[in-house]
């Protein structure tokens, strides 16, 4: 989870906000259909990994961070846009007020979900009308052996 990541961009642009609903789209496992749900109250069903993201989380140290999950399989396809649309819309509500952001990834083209998400991010941000801020993803690299 980027958000984890040590000197984590999303972390940074987190920390700037009083109030942040973030949305977790994908999961290892899928959770039967997908729903928005908060993983700061939901403890049925999910069990100890629930407890170790929860967790992980707190330690950030960041108290107005809202954790939601979508439940999605990766990898993921365009038939994944609607859902994330209609999950984002969700934590976006009817008629947002001032000062609501939609903050997405910087668009990767070899990254399938990614996409999917970019796009989402971008159709709710005109449709509502409300800026999309992105953020930088540490990329995983091999580094090599240098005492070799």
């Amino acid at each position: 989870m980027e958000l984890l990541r040590p000197e984590s961009d999303l972390a940074r642009l987190v920390e700037e906000f009083p109030q942040v609903d973030l949305l977790v789209v994908g999961d290892d496992e899928r959770v039967g259909t997908p729903v928005v749900e908060a993983l700061d109250d939901y403890v049925d069903g999910y069990g100890d990994a629930q407890d170790d993201v929860r967790a992980e989380v707190d330690r950030l140290g960041l108290p107005g961070l809202h954790l939601h999950r979508l439940g999605l399989r990766p990898p993921f396809g365009h038939w994944a846009e609607q859902d994330v649309v209609a999950a984002i819309s969700e934590l976006v509500g009817f008629d947002p007020e001032p000062g609501v952001y939609c903050l997405a990834p910087n668009p990767a083209p070899s990254d399938a979900g990614r996409t999917v998400v970019n796009r989402a991010a971008q159709r709710i941000a005109q449709v509502y009308g409300i800026p999309l801020l992105r953020y930088r993803c540490l990329e995983l690299s091999v580094v090599g052996d240098e005492s070799a």
